[in-house]
């Protein structure tokens, strides 16, 4: 819950002070002015009904324990939920339903399922933040969630207990009721609803949660919630969102970050075009209001401006004219120096005089754009009460409030923040830097012009304002002994990591997010040095799915192919006897051999008559193990990816059809950025600025895809990105198995295997 003012159907509502007392009218007032169904049980984290009674003041309260929170049971047999995490397509909605559900015993199917706003009630991840990112949102919440579905199910057992004027303990439940086998009578949730609402809550510590053998839904492939609606079209998004009396905008923005807005030489011509309301300069870029948003986007692609270079002092954010991602590329492989520690194992410089064989190569990584498919929208409106709305989608929406607060100055309790279904984001919508947003732009045309602002960028707009992946070039080094095993690796990272990127470097801070994917790995090498030399670009960098694992696991997995083939081993033996001993990964690893038929790294002929080969990969990101193998062969001198097989340990699962999705598109992600996606600068420009000259994975070159889910009993780990990082690397040393000829960087599309 937030206790401040919304919206309600249109209308203005008002919370209470935070200095008035609650009581048990009182917060049934507070029920009825947040749009909660009368008579309907809500609970929270705090399980507010306790405080409720409790006479005391909204403002002591702690996270999750003023009301409406989490769940809400209404009278019609209909749940409502509040999910704390953002659904991007990911299947969050229906994941946090089946949780939930599981322990109310209660249909996911009866859930409607909405984003909760930002507030300091859905805080619950650890460290007291809310964020849809790192594969966390189910795994952070898991037992949470399942305690508030057990305390809810109790209290509808004490409600029916009361009316019933039976024991408790003669009741039970089933999805949806609660009843009583010696009468035969039943009672469904939404008629104790009411009754339920006033009972005492019951000590949480004393409210059991299932046995995993007595689950109904969690580990089953329940359908998802919002099939039907993204299929009928009903789906919301923010480019869906509308207000009354709303005004739409378009931009353009200076073709080089960090440019600012002279003049603008045909104001008046663009101004007098059909249904233009106003044209407005912004921070690097310019803005035409209309009454429709196809006039306002012809307007502003039609403005002619004379952008002017920066002053020193404002070249924080600046894209030089000179830059290209060439020469960056260039800059990078010719860093010198060792880098700051990240890893270190062992004696790696002995070990490497020590060793039979050493071996080094270079291998690098491009920058990569979002390109998703719903590109930056922003609906801004200021309301007659001082308060500001803004409907954006995003991954973080408490840092998104507290971030507009600061640039409005309004105080943080008159912003509201909605947060819709986000069509894609893939680390897209994190709170960046306000440059490479949309809402800033809309706040400031909503407050010049009077009126609500839908903004929406244009495709062209959306990459030429899109943060990036990094582009990294790492130096791998390593020692054989005299059986032709590793003994020795060290990989020297020179990058700007995505953290930093964002947040700036700070002091000799070493960035995870750089060297994920190289550092932590399990193989059993006993000396061992990764490290990164820090080398910061004029490319606006950020989150891409999987983060560092997306590109350092393909750089890494492929160094290990050359290990194998510099000690003549076989490059899935050489990951079993590496990682001997380690029985979570030696299971994953002959799950995926299974699934594939039987290793065998080729080449061979295909039953089509085709030259093929293959190529195994792991990675272990955000708590998760994953294995895949890749088929390939070459077609018209461009690799074919036929088959992919991956085995997935996330530990415990929820959802297995939700699971099997992720893979598939995890996969289609790694197969994209392996084979053609790389976003290109040139002239300080990118090159690309739609989807014609940056290409993705088309369904032509989409590979079939197995996929076997391992549920190990490990702590519970991500689904979301940890698919991906393996993809890459088994693609790449398939290649390199077929043609004999190891490639070091991505896409594959730069290079000629005929």
């Amino acid at each position: 819950m937030t206790d401040y003012p919304r919206r309600q159907n249109g209308k203005k509502e008002k919370f209470p002070t935070q200095e008035e007392p609650v009581n048990i009218s009182r917060r049934r007032l507070l029920l009825a002015t947040a749009g909660v169904t009368a008579g309907a049980l809500v609970l929270g984290f705090g399980f507010p009904v306790k405080q409720a009674h409790a006479k005391v003041s909204p403002a002591t309260l702690a996270p999750g324990t003023r009301v409406p929170a989490f769940l809400e049971i209404r009278t019609d047999n209909v749940i409502r939920f509040q999910c704390p995490f953002a659904e991007g397509g990911q299947g969050i909605f229906t994941a946090m339903a089946q949780i939930v559900g599981e322990e109310l015993d209660a249909d996911p199917s009866t859930f409607l399922v909405e984003n909760a706003p930002a507030g300091a009630d859905y805080l619950i991840m650890e460290g007291g933040i809310r964020s849809t990112g790192g594969s966390e949102s189910v795994r952070s919440s898991y037992f949470s969630m399942r305690r508030l579905g057990a305390l809810a199910r109790q209290m509808l057992l004490q409600a029916a207990a009361e009316v019933l004027q039976v024991p408790v303990a003669s009741l039970k439940t089933e999805p949806g009721k609660v009843i009583h086998e010696a009468s035969g009578r039943s009672l469904p949730y939404g008629g104790l609803a009411a009754r339920a609402l006033d009972m005492p809550v019951p000590d949480v510590a004393s409210v059991k949660l299932k046995h995993p053998s007595d689950f109904r839904w969690i580990g089953k492939p329940v359908k998802r919630l919002d099939v039907y609606e993204k299929s009928t079209g009903k789906a919301v998004y923010t480019i869906d969102c509308s207000v009354e009396d709303m005004l739409h905008a378009a931009v353009q923005h200076a073709p080089r970050l960090g440019l600012k807005v002279g003049t603008i030489l045909n104001v008046t011509q663009v101004q007098s075009m059909k249904g233009i309301h106003s044209v407005h300069k912004l921070p690097g870029a310019v803005a035409v209001v209309a009454e429709r948003w196809w006039n306002a986007k012809q307007a502003a692609e039609a403005l002619q401006i004379d952008w002017l270079e920066p002053d020193e002092t404002e070249k924080f954010r600046y894209m030089p004219a000179d830059f290209s991602s060439a020469a960056f590329a260039e800059e990078l492989a010719n860093a010198q120096g060792e880098g700051g520690d990240v890893e270190v194992r062992g004696d790696f410089a002995q070990s490497m005089q020590e060793a039979k064989t050493t071996l080094t190569a270079q291998y690098h990584s491009q920058h990569l754009n979002h390109a998703q498919l719903e590109p930056p929208t922003a609906l801004a409106r200021f309301n007659d009460d001082g308060t500001l709305e803004l409907w954006i989608p995003n991954q973080e929406p408490e840092l998104f409030q507290a971030d507009v607060a600061a640039l409005t100055g309004l105080d943080i309790s008159k912003v509201f923040i909605h947060s819709p279904l986000m069509g894609g984001f893939f680390g897209r919508h994190f709170n960046y830097d306000r440059s490479a947003m949309a809402y800033p732009q809309a706040i400031q045309l909503a407050r010049a012009v009077g009126r609500p602002v839908k903004l929406i960028w244009s495709r062209e707009e959306e990459f030429l304002r899109d943060t990036h992946r990094p582009m990294a070039a790492v130096r791998f080094s390593a020692g054989l002994d005299a059986e032709g095993y590793p003994i020795a690796i060290q990989a020297i990272s020179t990058c700007e990591g995505a953290a930093e990127g964002i947040a700036g470097k700070k002091d000799d801070q070493i960035d995870e997010t750089s060297v994920e994917g190289l550092s932590g790995k399990a193989y059993a090498i006993p000396n061992v040095r990764i490290a990164q030399l820090y080398k910061k670009g004029p490319v606006m960098v950020g989150y891409w799915r999987s983060v560092g694992n997306s590109m350092n696991d393909f750089l890494y997995e492929s160094f290990l192919d050359e290990i194998a083939d510099k000690g003549g081993k076989d490059p899935f033996d050489l990951r079993m006897r590496l990682l001997k001993g380690n029985s979570r990964l030696t299971t994953l690893l002959r799950a995926v051999e299974e699934l594939s038929g039987g290793w065998k790294a080729g080449p061979y002929t295909a039953a089509d008559g085709s030259r093929r080969a293959r190529g195994v990969a792991m990675a272990s990101p955000f708590g998760t193990q994953a294995a895949a193998i890749a088929e390939v062969s070459i077609e018209d001198g461009q690799v074919r990816v036929h088959q992919i097989w991956e085995a997935i340990d996330p530990g415990n699962i929820v959802n297995p059809a939700i699971i099997e999705a992720q893979v598939n598109s995890a996969v289609a992600l790694g197969l994209s950025q392996v084979l053609i996606e790389e976003s290109l600068y040139e002239k300080g420009k990118p090159v690309a600025r739609n989807y014609d000259l940056y290409p993705i994975l088309p369904p032509s070159r989409m590979a079939r895809v197995h996929v076997r889910i391992v549920e190990s009993g490990a702590k519970m780990g991500g689904i979301g990105e940890p698919p991906l990082p393996a993809i890459p690397p088994a693609v790449a040393n398939a290649v390199a198995r077929l043609t004999g000829k190891r490639v070091r960087s991505m896409p594959l599309s730069r290079y000629d295997f005929t």
